[in-house]
């Protein structure tokens, strides 16, 4: 069976290249950056030369990039030390972000006591920049807003350069969970005054187990892993070399083909949404996810017009790799909460959430197979309901 893979917003495959430069790493380069002989030194130079790649691309300083093992741990972090250390007292946020970011700001209210503002989407899932400034100016509190750059399921676009230039004016700080965001289009933080963000290497075909904080050098943020000097005292603990010299030829790649990937990936979703259009009358898309200027060209979120729980794996077991909501969430009983804000009741109870994401080696070809599947399941479902229907 030939297996299509369309589920890249969760995870993608590892270029060729990067194998190759992380397998050289872990056979030449295996010292302990923090020795100081030549051993350990040749591998602190691998890291310091990332770390500059990366910050050349952010145009930013090296010193403000900080390697952790995901963009998990990143949000994490700057959301908890945040309140432990900057005395952050108030959260303003959104039912849309990702799990790593609502559970954190979740467990600094509990724990914490600290205050959460949420800023409810509309049907589309756009936040409301007015709402934002409402809530800025209502409080003195010292104010962190943690608002994502893209969605992970929609795939709705967040103008983080007003949001950032609204929390400049009102003094907040401003994280944003740019995951989805980083290395698939241009990002410039000496322009956008973002404090925060956050980043992991395998959504652009880099190595598991590797990302960075992005932590604005005047902040004053603290680490929370503790026991060592590394990463500049903000991220104790020996260094992923391999991992990060993965991330760094995964950027590399990323950026030097940056146009021609996102024209093609655009064009393949254009396509998809042709596609199933024409392949199943009534399917519509979540969000902003089939709108090319309001969307990131990687994600697109479809609503099947019918209720089937088995869908994934209907697919799968056809060779087809696709979502039914966030990776990190597969499996729940419940949908995800990004759904439950952007759909009615009506959809929840009758229509079934599919989210397919691309990546430059995804073909017309992936896409026709998909429609096909999808159609062949659709009639099947539909006679089903009809039968039952007319019992």
């Amino acid at each position: 069976m030939n297996k299509i893979y369309l589920d890249n917003a969760a995870t993608t495959p590892l270029s060729e290249e990067v194998i190759e430069a992380m397998v050289g790493t872990m056979k030449m380069s295996f010292g302990n950056p923090s020795s100081t002989h030549s051993f350990g030194q040749e591998a602190k130079i691998l890291i310091e030369n990332v770390r500059r790649q990366v910050a050349d691309y952010l145009h930013v300083s090296p010193a403000e990039i900080i390697f952790t093992s995901c963009g998990t741990e990143s949000n994490n972090m700057i959301i908890k030390s945040g309140v432990e250390h900057l005395g952050v007292e108030r959260i303003i946020s959104s039912p849309l972000e990702h799990k790593c970011v609502s559970e954190s700001i979740l467990d600094m209210k509990t724990r914490k006591g600290v205050e959460v503002n949420y800023i409810r989407p509309d049907g589309k899932g756009d936040i409301d920049l007015q709402k934002l400034e409402e809530l800025l100016k209502a409080s003195g509190k010292k104010t962190l807003v943690s608002l994502m750059h893209a969605n992970n399921e929609i795939g709705n676009l967040t103008d983080l350069k007003k949001v950032a230039e609204l929390c400049k004016l009102y003094g907040a700080l401003l994280h944003s969970d740019t995951v989805q965001t980083m290395a698939h289009m241009p990002l410039d933080f000496s322009d956008i005054p973002v404090d925060f963000a956050s980043c992991s290497a395998h959504k652009f075909h880099g190595p598991k187990g590797v990302g960075f904080a992005f932590i604005r050098k005047s902040s004053g943020l603290k680490g929370i892993i503790t026991g060592g000097p590394q990463e500049r005292s903000l991220r104790a603990g020996t260094e992923n070399v391999a991992g990060i010299v993965g991330l760094g030829k995964a950027l590399e790649i990323a950026i030097g083909h940056m146009d021609a990937y996102a024209g093609h990936m655009q064009h393949i979703k254009n396509y998809a949404v042709a596609k199933l259009t024409a392949a199943i009358p009534g399917i519509k898309f979540n969000g902003r996810s089939a709108e090319a200027d309001h969307s990131l060209y990687t994600v697109l979120s479809a609503l099947l017009p019918y209720k089937n729980p088995l869908i994934g794996l209907q697919l799968d077991m056809k060779g087809i790799a696709v979502s039914q909501g966030s990776a990190c969430s597969s499996g729940a009983s419940k949908p995800s909460m990004v759904m439950m804000m952007v759909l009615s009741e009506d959809e929840m109870d009758h229509c079934t959430p599919l989210r397919i994401s691309f990546s430059h080696m995804t073909t017309e070809s992936d896409i026709d197979a998909l429609a096909y599947a999808l159609e062949e399941i659709s009639k099947d479902f539909i006679i089903e309901n009809t039968n039952v229907e007319h019992r």
